[in-house]
């Protein structure tokens, strides 16, 4: 244990409204399959900030403090007994979620969708905007010695796109509506790309947005409104930019003008993927989409994703470097100030501590 005893780990705690401490953060006892990890990065994502801001996200409430923070890459410390394939000194990404590995999703692979998930910061489970955490050695995958460790903190987001890609059967012979260029949406993009994709257009309501997915290779934008009225247009408008069939639609930002878009322009027999979660409940014309034979699929986080996305990081097949717009460290002051600018978004695409 050597060093642990000597200093004191600390976190950002979520404790209320708008209310973020760095405080001791207690470690539980390292199991034989576990490993003590150093935090290196670990990024901002839209629901860390959703829970400060409301303090609940979905069916999901913080009723007592929680450590923050998921999206995460940092170096091994210690491991326990039985753990084979990592030694203090790696470098790893972490997959930030647990699941039970006894009931039949997860059984059946589908372990996203296990009901036992325990999903760093989601309440009640403790995130990882911390100085160390322990975890499953299994969930922690070692990086390759040209990939950073901001990259491996960036294999959480981009998993989401992985996911979505595989989800809705992106290929080289699909051509690909982005809806959303928030971060989601352009790591969206990004795997969309790798995947063989050979004709991507992304459409978002602010023109820096578009401007950045331009730089990171989409073929075209389209620039939408948020008025519902305008759909049968843009849904023509899109439609022109791709110059080709909307073969699968990727719905990232979720509410329902977006995926009333998508699904106006997404070619029969086409597949629309709803990736984002602006509205939970939203009122689209379904009916009219089904007679196509669209098939509509959603996704939830993901799974077996981080061996393909070193990959792809690995190859130079995806960079998500230009993505990471902000850096912080690790301070009670810059940790308020790191959440005040990703929610204010503006330029700022992906929010980075360094730890």
């Amino acid at each position: 244990m050597g060093s642990q005893g000597e200093e004191e780990n600390m976190a950002a705690w979520l404790l209320g409204v708008n209310n973020l401490k760095i405080l001791p953060f207690k470690l539980p006892p390292l199991g034989p399959h576990d490993a003590r990890i150093r935090m290196k990065a670990v990024g901002i994502c839209g629901s860390d900030v959703h829970y400060l801001k409301e303090m609940k996200l979905a069916d999901f409430v913080v009723t007592e403090p929680m450590v923050i923070g998921h999206e995460c890459a940092g170096v091994v410390e210690e491991v326990g007994a039985e753990v084979k394939h990592l030694v203090p000194g790696d470098r790893v990404a972490i997959e930030p979620g647990i699941s039970c590995w006894r009931c039949n999703l997860c059984k059946e692979g589908r372990y996203n969708l296990c009901p036992e998930m325990k999903f760093f910061a989601t309440p009640p489970v403790h995130g990882s905007l911390a100085n160390q955490i322990v975890h499953p050695a299994d969930l922690c995958f070692k990086l390759p010695e040209n990939v950073s460790l901001e990259e491996g903190a960036m294999c959480e987001p981009l998993s989401v796109g992985v996911h979505a890609c595989r989800r809705a059967n992106v290929g080289p012979e699909t051509n690909v509506l982005v809806m959303g260029a928030g971060p989601i949406g352009l790591v969206t993009l990004l795997a969309a790309r790798a995947f063989g994709s050979p004709r991507i257009v992304i459409v978002d309501v602010d023109d820096h947005r578009l401007s950045v997915a331009k730089q990171l290779g989409a073929d075209e934008t389209v620039k939408v409104s948020t008025n519902v009225n305008d759909v049968g247009a843009e849904v023509e408008l899109i439609k022109a930019a791709m110059g080709a069939s909307v073969d699968i639609a990727l719905d990232c930002a979720g509410f329902s003008k977006t995926m009333s878009t998508a699904l106006g322009a997404t070619c029969s027999g086409g597949k629309v993927c709803l990736v984002g979660m602006g509205h939970t409940e939203m009122t689209v014309p379904l009916a009219p989409a089904a007679v196509r034979e669209v098939d509509v699929v959603g996704i939830f986080r993901y799974k077996n994703t981080w061996p393909l996305c070193i990959e792809f990081l690995q190859s130079g097949k995806i960079d998500v470097k230009p993505l990471i717009t902000h850096r912080f460290g690790f301070s009670q002051k810059e940790v308020e100030d790191a959440f005040e600018t990703s929610a204010r978004g503006g330029a700022a695409i992906k929010v980075m501590f360094n730890l």
